[in-house]
């Protein structure tokens, strides 16, 4: 089965309603649900949204007191624990790892009857091949040990989704679901900004103004804003950059969330408190002018304090890496994403941002619960 969804239609529902399906398979006459027999495993591209998966379909599958285990680079289980548990969320290389190998550990393979895997668009990218890896083994398994297991995938919309499906044996009739982007919740306005420049120093000068008058735009009218960049140093660098410019240009009150009048003053001083106890001096700092920073290099306390506080709407700005759109579900009314080079140490120099990434950070623009719209506009260089 494939299906194809913007973010934010629902996918991760798709994946839960075709784990209860199994679970329906594995209740007895009398109506007991056979645990021990029951083994689904679900492949998320990254660590960080592993960690949610697993947090979600917890509390879901917790009236049924079925165990969910996260198996990745970070969480080694025992064999014990692998046997114990019902639904195992890993990542492309683990699980093809895991199935690579024969025997003992690949009794985990052969045990499996249904397999998710999320964000399948990633065949297109360099991790592709392990994807092809994976769904080319469970297919064998299938063929040689007559067993049956059912694969799900999920992915963003896709051109060619039809070529998809064909690699994965999805019949056509029953089981090809493909939504456009007008099945998105919130729809999304885009727009795209180019600056001329050949300069790299005033390049960077000018993406950060043209930052700046997007994220005062939205902040003048009361949104949040979340601003890409493609290093972990230039979080803190932009940060200051679009805080300089308010001050210059005389409304760094506009940013600030502890004003008499604010309403999310109350947040603030609450959050400001332990943001205080953090070691961090430029998240401090940047903290008291309505700015947080977020990356990978961050400790992870300081991380979940800086998501917590813009969650509850004590900082109007966050300027962040793109690892923060892949992991946390943190949704804001604009996205912008400054610059569109990212240093890759493989090929030694700068190369285009992704257009996964680029749909993966759109896909933070507008929160389905409280906006009707989203923004995301993109900052550039055009020669």
């Amino acid at each position: 089965m494939l299906v194809c969804a913007p973010t934010g239609a629902g996918k991760t529902n798709c994946a839960m309603l075709t784990l209860l399906h199994l679970i329906g398979q594995h209740v007895d006459e009398a109506g007991v649900l056979q645990r021990s027999a029951l083994k689904a495993v679900y492949v998320a591209p990254m660590k960080a949204l592993a960690q949610e998966v697993v947090t979600t379909f917890s509390k879901r599958l917790a009236p049924l007191s079925l165990v969910v285990r996260e198996l990745t680079g970070d969480m080694q289980l025992t064999r014990a624990e692998v046997d114990a548990a019902h639904l195992i969320v890993t990542t492309p290389e683990k699980w093809d790892v895991i199935t690579r190998k024969g025997g003992s550990d690949g009794s985990l393979a052969t045990a499996c009857k249904l397999l998710i895997i999320d964000e399948v668009h990633l065949l297109a990218d360099e991790r592709g091949a392990v994807i092809e890896s994976i769904v080319a083994r469970t297919q064998r398994l299938v063929e040689s040990a007559q067993t049956t297991v059912r694969i799900v995938a999920l992915s963003a919309t896709l051109p060619n989704y039809r070529d998809v499906a064909v690699f994965l044996r999805v019949n056509p009739e029953r089981g090809l679901y493909y939504f456009g982007g007008e099945y998105r919740p919130v729809p999304l306005e885009q727009t795209f900004m180019g600056v001329a420049e050949k300069n790299r120093m005033r390049l960077a000068g000018k993406q950060n103004e043209c930052a700046f008058e997007v994220v005062h735009d939205a902040i003048r009218r009361g949104h949040q804003v979340m601003v890409f960049v493609h290093a972990r140093k230039e979080t803190v660098r932009t940060g200051e950059a679009i805080r300089d410019l308010a001050m210059k240009a005389g409304v760094s009150d506009d940013f600030r969330c502890d004003g008499p009048d604010s309403p999310s003053k109350e947040a603030f001083e609450q959050h400001d408190r332990q943001i205080q106890k953090s070691r961090n001096a430029e998240l401090r700092e940047l903290y008291a002018f309505g700015f947080g920073i977020h990356h990978a290099g961050m400790l992870r306390p300081d991380r979940n304090l800086v998501e917590r506080a813009f969650a509850a709407g004590a900082m109007k700005v966050l300027v962040c890496t793109a690892t923060l759109a892949w992991g946390v579900n943190l949704p804001a009314h604009s996205v912008v994403i400054k610059g569109t080079e990212v240093y890759n140490p493989e090929k030694g120099g700068h190369v285009d941002l992704s257009m996964l990434d680029v749909m993966q950070i759109f896909g933070r623009a507008g929160r389905p619960q409280f906006d009707t719209s989203g923004e995301a506009t993109m900052i550039t260089s055009h020669t």
